[in-house]
């Protein structure tokens, strides 16, 4: 069995049912066991995401960037930077704003990055964009043409039971199922942690 975290924060909603849609998503891969956590108890949950297979990080995107709260979290990954606790795991991400573009691209960005430092292994949407001709719909999958994660968009005045549209939600589900399904073939982290988390340990020593 393999386990997918999908850690998020959502300020008004939206980005929860965006979350809920990459849990389901997921869940649908048999094989695949899903955490969903709230990044407000993501204390109690550092165990969850120290064993997942593959962590999917979500946070609506606030001043081009991830929310307060989830950058609090980001850095209270530190600890685990240094160790390279989650070298080799897969991660992937999402993000929702009010506007169209909204800069969502500079969030998922951060998110990519951060995988980066921990030596993880990004997983991207894995579509092409959708609504681009003018036979198109914006009923179609990944109809705002992000490619490094999945991308919503919830109007300011709509609730989330309605927002982001079925088009985000379904994007969203692409998602988790995609990088279940590439967790179900994922090796692991390596049996080595390197020199450079070696590094990391002695400095902050």
């Amino acid at each position: 069995m393999k386990s997918v975290a999908i850690i998020y924060h959502s300020g008004y909603g939206h980005t929860r049912v965006q979350a809920e849609a990459v849990r389901d998503g997921a869940r649908s891969v048999p094989g695949v066991h899903v955490d969903l956590i709230a990044v407000e108890d993501h204390a109690d949950n550092w165990e969850v995401l120290d064993t997942a297979d593959a962590i999917i990080f979500g946070t609506p995107t606030y001043m081009a960037g991830a929310s307060a709260p989830f950058k609090a979290f980001l850095d209270a990954s530190s600890s685990r930077w240094a160790q390279q606790q989650w070298k080799d795991k897969l991660a992937s991400g999402f993000t929702n704003s009010a506007g169209a573009n909204g800069d969502k691209l500079a969030t998922l960005q951060q998110l990519a990055l951060f995988a980066m430092q921990h030596g993880m292994v990004w997983v991207g949407l894995g579509l092409l964009p959708g609504n681009t001709t003018s036979s198109g719909s914006a009923e179609e999958l990944n109809r705002l043409a992000g490619f490094l994660g999945a991308m919503g968009q919830s109007l300011t005045d709509l609730g989330p039971d309605v927002a982001p549209t079925m088009s985000d939600r379904r994007t969203a589900e692409h998602l988790g199922r995609r990088v279940a399904r590439i967790a179900l073939g994922w090796q692991g982290p390596a049996a080595d942690s390197g020199t450079g988390a070696e590094a990391a340990r002695a400095v902050l020593a």
